[in-house]
């Protein structure tokens, strides 16, 4: 607790030098590092201490909080729209079904119990998401990067609006789809090495281990080794598809370079994290995070506050929710 005070007051003390560091994010956002320094000081410490002690029981709540930050950003904008409840008249975002096994909305709940507790009414569910999803990256072993905050929480959600690009996008659809929401294919590359931790199951990557293609065999792409592992815990039968497995079959708890090292040893879960070895405008990405001196961490951190930037509500827009599943 002690040296992540520290690293804040530091960043906080420098907020002018990350400005900088972030001049590209920040031409197009208002947000700002320290944000709530006057208004809500504590904010970050008490976000921190909420996801340490989740993360110390529950170690996928780096892969859920992650989650939850992609599926929101890449609907409306990042909102925290997907954390709101549906209503008699109102089917929201988390009861679409790509949110329906959304992981970590307790988590957020109770960072944002604290915070409403020190200073009611400030600091908006949507920072919290993205204070709380740096700091499960950092405890996972990933690299701190600083995070701009002042968003403000959407009064509306519609499942109707979730259209998300899924595990069996090709990789020239799913970077069409991240070019939409202003992403290139660098940040579409580093920001699929979040698959160095969590779970996919087993109906995303089924095709793959027994009818590839309409093959009636196993994908050719895939190292046969991964393929009879999979199988176990896949069987060929409909009542396995609601199985998990690890997305790195390396170090699936922590946040490291392992993501694209397995990718090059052709142990790649889904279809589109092995395509990326393949594609040519991807190759050399993939190639580069997974090497020596690797700065996949360095380039993680800043596609997250590029993607944190989507459709972000400030000022007198939205609201800051007093229960992050409702609106005021």
């Amino acid at each position: 607790m002690g040296t992540f005070a520290a690293t804040v007051a530091l960043v906080m003390a420098l907020s002018a030098v990350m400005t900088v560091c972030f001049a590209h994010a920040a031409s197009k956002s208002p947000l700002q590092v320290g944000f709530y320094a006057t208004s809500c000081p504590t904010a970050e410490s008490l976000i921190h201490s909420a996801t340490q002690a989740k993360w110390n029981v529950d170690r996928t709540i780096t892969a859920g909080l992650l989650r939850i930050s992609f599926h929101d950003c890449f609907v409306q904008g990042c909102d925290a729209s997907n954390l709101i409840k549906s209503t008699p008249t109102n089917t929201a975002e988390l009861d679409a079904l790509p949110n329906l096994t959304l992981h970590g909305m307790d988590l957020i709940d109770t960072a944002k119990a604290a915070v409403e507790e020190a200073c009611p009414g400030i600091v908006s569910c949507a920072d919290i998401i993205s204070l709380a999803t740096r700091d499960a990256v950092v405890t996972a072993g990933g690299e701190y990067y600083a995070v701009p905050t002042g968003r403000r929480d959407s009064r509306v959600s519609l499942a109707s609006s979730v259209n998300l690009p899924g595990p069996g996008f090709s990789v020239a659809s799913a970077a069409s789809a991240f070019q939409g929401r202003g992403l290139n294919i660098t940040d579409m590359v580093t920001l699929l090495g979040a698959h160095t931790t969590g779970v996919a199951h087993c109906e995303f990557f089924y095709n793959r281990l027994y009818n590839f293609n309409g093959t009636g065999r196993s994908d050719p792409s895939m190292a046969p080794s991964l393929v009879e592992s999979l199988k176990s815990v896949c069987p060929q039968a409909s009542t396995g598809l609601g199985q998990t497995v690890a997305l790195d079959q390396g170090t699936e708890f922590s946040f490291d370079n392992s993501y694209y090292k397995q990718l090059e040893k052709y142990r790649g879960i889904l279809q589109i994290d092995q395509e990326l070895t393949y594609d040519h405008k991807t190759s050399r990405i993939v190639k580069s995070f997974a090497g020596r001196g690797s700065r996949f961490g360095t380039s993680f951190g800043q596609a997250m506050v590029k993607m944190g930037n989507i459709g972000v509500l400030t000022g007198s827009q939205g609201e800051i929710r007093r229960i992050c599943s409702q609106i005021n």
